[in-house]
């Protein structure tokens, strides 16, 4: 396999990824306060939501790359 096809099948993986799940979390270890031996640590919830287009637009770059970068000219 080629890097172009591995591209193209990545980007499809993740544009289905993007549309089955909409959205990806992630925790964060915040330090909020430090007062000598004594630390306070605070733990953020993070999240990012993923539009339905950007998942379209993932898999159709994917199957444009694996039809047209696959032409011989």
């Amino acid at each position: 396999m080629n890097a172009l096809r591995i591209a193209a099948i990545a980007l499809i993986v993740a544009g289905v990824l993007a549309l089955a799940y909409g959205r990806f979390t992630w925790t964060e270890d915040r330090q909020a306060a430090k007062l000598g031996p004594i630390e306070l640590t605070v733990k953020e919830r993070r999240e990012v939501n993923l539009p339905a287009w950007a998942g379209v637009a993932g898999i159709a770059a994917g199957i444009g790359l694996l039809i047209f970068g696959l032409r011989k000219p």
